[in-house]
Order: C-alpha cells, then structure tokens, then sequence
C-alpha cells in the first residue's frame, strides 16, 4: 500500500517526530506490591488510596447499590448516596449547593459551557488545567487567555468588554508549578464588573486552608454567590469523581442545560461511597492537611539544597524544572533507579523550555522516603552539572 493509501502513516510519522523530541509517553502499570516504588508522582495528597475507611466505604456502597450507577443522574443514576455526596461536598466547602459528576475533567466542561455561550466573555488563566481549556474552546465564547496568575489583565479585560456577562476562570493551585492563584484579587475584579468567578480546587481540596477546606475557603470567599467551584474526587480524597459546588441558580443551570451532566452515566455508587468516607477522615483529623503541605515544603528544600530548580509550594505540588525534555525523562530515570517515582512533564503539559520533574507529595511520607528522594535529586543534580556538592 502507497503512503497515500495508508491511512495510518501520518500518525505513524507524527510517532517518530514526537520520539525524536523526546515526547513520546508509555503506560507503566505499578504494582499493587508493598514498597514496589516510593510514590511521589500521584495526586494521593493524603495518604487516603487504600485506607481501609475508604474501602470499607466503597465496599459498603457497592454491596448496597451494586457496581455501576445505571443511568445518568437525570434519570437512574442518582442514589442517596449521590444527594449525601452533593450535600457533604457542598457543606465541606461552604458552598450554598453542589452537584456530583463521573469526573472532574466533566465538573470543569460543564462549569464553563453551562455559564458562558454567546453574549459571555470568558477570561481564562494562561496556565489553565487542560480540562478548562477545552471547556473554554467548547464555550462558543469569546475567550481572553491572560498571563499568569496577572489581576490587572483580567481587570483590563473585563473592563473593556463588549459582552453582557463575562465568566473568568482559574485553577485554584496550579498543577505543574504548585502555585496559588490570586483568588482575592481576581474576586474584587469580578464583583466589580458583574462577573463570575469559577475556581477549580482540584489541587486545593483537601490540602489548603482549614481542614483542607480549599483555597477559595481560605480567601474568604466561601459561599459568595459570583463564585463557583470545582473540584476532583480523585486526589485527596483518593476516590473517583469531580463536582461543581456553587448557588442553587448555577446548579439548577447544570442540571437543566450541562451537556457533560446530563448525557453521562451518573458516578459508580462504590465511587461515591469512598468519597464519603475520606471527607469522614478528614473531618476527624483535621490535621492531615497540614502534614501534606509540611511534607511538600521539605520536598521542595531538598531540590532547592542540591542546587536544582523549584518553587515554594502553596499545597502539595512540588516543580524540579529541567528545561529539556531530554533532561526530565533521564532524571525520572534516576529517581526510579532509587526507588522514587516521580511525574515527568514535557510539552504539551508545559511550555517549551520548561520539562520539569513533579513532586506530589502526601501527608503519609515517611523520614526514609525523604532520604530516598534526597539521594535521588543529589544524583540528578550532579547529572545536569547544577549540583552544589560537587
């Protein structure tokens, strides 16, 4: 068959570009073993995947309602168990009323399609979690990209409007950088033009604020009617799920018109089970969150002492930037040949120029795991040439 008759080709030569950038990515399925790899690639903040409360919460559910939730939530797909979860996320977060989703990718499409359409400016962060640059591309919206974690631009924007509404959309913590976004700002320039404001706390819930309340919590902003957030069953609570928490108008809105809610299977029951119960321990130990970020602030000294380069981290999200492709995936080698798992980022999940290591941290890392992990950024560093040891 001729290159012309092969429909595959193009996606076969698109492959080796990809290889020849160092961006080519492969499955690695871990192990279900104890101590297989020392995890800090995950977005297991807490410690929670596997906890016994959460499975015997999952277990429970499943053996209730079985194991798929059977329809969409608009016709079978609503247990109790959904409504409690709506109620407790809702609560948990100081939000007025919350709606659960099968996912937080689908929390995120829903949240922006639903409130923004034609006659919407919607303004969105330049390093925006890709769910919500999607749901900005599927808006039928015009959108602002604006520089990151940048007021006066969104100030400017909102200002300068021509459209009646305007939505301005941000990740609470960043998901490569671990940064916080400007929540108080961004509030004052909603409110001051109308607007609203949607803050997805993927990153946040569970990890900032009082009891891991979120970072919009912690601004102050709880239950302000022009804020709507998101958030991830899947991090800290170590389940599977997302949800918009918001006015009982926007979730009225979601149900009514959000095309990610209303034509997708309702979240499975054992799902919603777990996620009850890691908001359980969290409500008993309120200082799990706490331990998260302390943990992360370690992580991230130890990269910063062996001379590599990395950030403060406003939650649990550590960055080791390396520039190169190349040079991120040969770290990641490293840390895995001591032991370490760790996430590799390289375009397109970052800027070109920016491949960096991420660290996640959990509030269960023990002294050794450290240890490990220093020994293994030790090594990188000397890698690079940027060691402060050599």
């Amino acid at each position: 068959m001729t290159a012309a008759g092969d429909p595959l080709a193009r996606l076969r030569d698109a492959a080796a570009r990809r290889a020849e950038a160092g961006l080519r990515r492969t499955l690695r399925p871990r192990s279900a073993a104890p101590g297989a790899a020392i995890d800090l690639a995950s977005n297991d903040y807490l410690g929670l995947a596997g906890d016994p409360r959460l499975v015997a919460g999952a277990v429970a559910a499943a053996r209730e309602w079985g194991t798929g939730s059977t329809g969409s939530r608009l016709v079978t797909g609503t247990t109790e168990l959904h409504a409690e979860l709506d109620r407790r996320l809702a609560a948990f977060t100081g939000s007025p009323a919350g709606l659960v989703f099968s996912s937080g990718f689908l929390a995120n499409l829903g949240a922006v399609t639903a409130l923004a359409g034609p006659g919407t400016l919607v303004i969105s962060d330049q390093v925006n979690h890709a769910s919500i640059v999607d749901a900005c591309r599927l808006s039928r919206s015009r959108v602002v990209i604006v520089p990151h974690r940048d007021t006066v631009a969104v100030e400017r924007a909102l200002a300068g409007r021509d459209e009646d509404h305007a939505v301005v959309v941000t990740d609470a913590v960043f998901s490569v950088d671990g940064d916080l976004a400007p929540l108080a700002g961004l509030h004052r320039a909603v409110r001051a033009h109308g607007a609203l404001l949607i803050v997805d706390e993927a990153h946040a819930l569970g990890v900032v604020g009082e009891r891991g309340r979120g970072a919009a919590h912690a601004a102050g902003l709880a239950g302000e009617p022009d804020v709507i957030l998101t958030v991830t069953l899947s991090k800290s609570l170590a389940s599977q799920g997302g949800a918009v928490l918001g006015a009982p108008e926007v979730i009225e809105t979601l149900v009514d018109t959000g095309r990610s809610f209303i034509f997708d299977t309702g979240l499975n029951p054992p799902a919603a089970g777990a996620a009850l119960a890691a908001l359980d321990v969290l409500e008993a130990d309120p200082a799990l969150p706490g331990r998260a970020r302390e943990r992360a602030r370690r992580m991230a000294a130890l990269a910063a002492g062996s001379g590599l380069e990395t950030a403060d981290p406003a939650a649990a999200v550590v960055p080791v930037v390396l520039g190169e492709p190349d040079a991120a995936v040969r770290a990641a080698a490293i840390c895995a040949g001591h032991g370490v798992r760790v996430g590799c980022f390289r375009p397109p999940s970052v800027p070109k120029g920016r491949a960096c290591l991420r660290l996640t941290a959990r509030a269960t890392v023990a002294e050794a795991d450290l240890a490990a992990l220093h020994r293994a950024l030790t090594e990188v560093a000397r890698s690079t040439g940027r060691s402060l040891h050599t």
